[in-house]
């Protein structure tokens, strides 16, 4: 498998990952950690230390970087590679289509983090309309649960978003139980960035003399790979409005 700038790394489809029994809990749990709520556990998942500890070693192989695909509409699929450097280790997450010279970036997970990279409305929509012909995780629960650590969005609708993560949560094991208060402290205070605002352009550019295309999400925060005018570089304009179609933002 290659994936644009990873051509001489061990990239390997990461779907069987999902099935480990501490997949999720080494997925999500360094980002249930809040400030003045102590320190969360495997447990909180349904699982023990070990089974987390044995999946956290397969996401950070250094000889198999994982990717996760998550098709969805129009061709488009949002990808998220383990990038496992020796004492480096990250996790990225783009947005690919066939038809592109190279993949948009959303956002990155490291000791040099950028973010976020989604909105609450993106996320939801991304996880609702899989793409069952292409390969990946076409499970909703599990694509929107994959996507949820680029998430950062000052407008959350928070009863609405609890509800969402905890079903999701469900779904993929965790007991009934623990998933209110997992789907707080992972929706709450992200570790990386603080929430941001996200926004349509106008109809004027915005910088650097390029057109403005219009229809796809411009994020506030700085340090955020989307607050340029394009999330993918070097798309035609009838792609850029296929893409917002399939984020659902799209607005003729």
């Amino acid at each position: 498998m290659l994936i644009d700038g990873y051509d001489e790394h061990p990239l390997v489809p990461g779907e069987e990952l999902l099935a480990l029994p501490g997949f999720w809990a080494a997925h999500l749990l360094w980002l249930c950690e809040t400030e003045d709520g102590g320190d969360p556990a495997p447990e909180w998942f349904g699982v023990d230390a070990a089974d987390t500890d044995a999946a956290y070693r397969a996401l950070t192989d250094e000889e198999r970087w994982p990717v996760f695909r998550i098709p969805f509409g129009g061709g488009h699929t949002a990808v998220v590679v383990g990038r496992n450097f020796p004492e480096d280790e990250g996790t990225e997450y783009f947005v690919s289509h066939p038809g592109w010279g190279r993949h948009g970036y959303l956002a990155t997970l490291d000791g040099h983090q950028a973010g976020p990279g989604l909105a609450w409305r993106e996320l939801t929509h991304i996880a609702d309309t899989p793409d069952l012909a292409a390969p990946g995780v076409h499970d909703p629960a599990a694509r929107l649960l994959l996507l949820l650590p680029a998430l950062g969005d000052e407008n959350l609708p928070e009863e609405e978003a609890a509800a969402v993560v905890a079903a999701a949560l469900v779904r993929v094991g965790v007991p009934a139980g623990e998933a209110p208060r997992l789907a707080e402290r992972l929706l709450v205070d992200h570790p990386l960035w603080d929430p941001a605002r996200w926004s349509l352009p106008g109809s004027s550019p915005l910088s650097g003399g390029e057109e403005a295309y219009p229809g796809i999400l411009l994020c506030d925060d700085p340090g955020s790979p989307r607050t340029g005018i394009r999330l993918a570089r070097g798309i035609s304009r009838e792609q850029h409005e296929e893409l917002a179609r399939a984020l659902g933002t799209w607005q003729p």
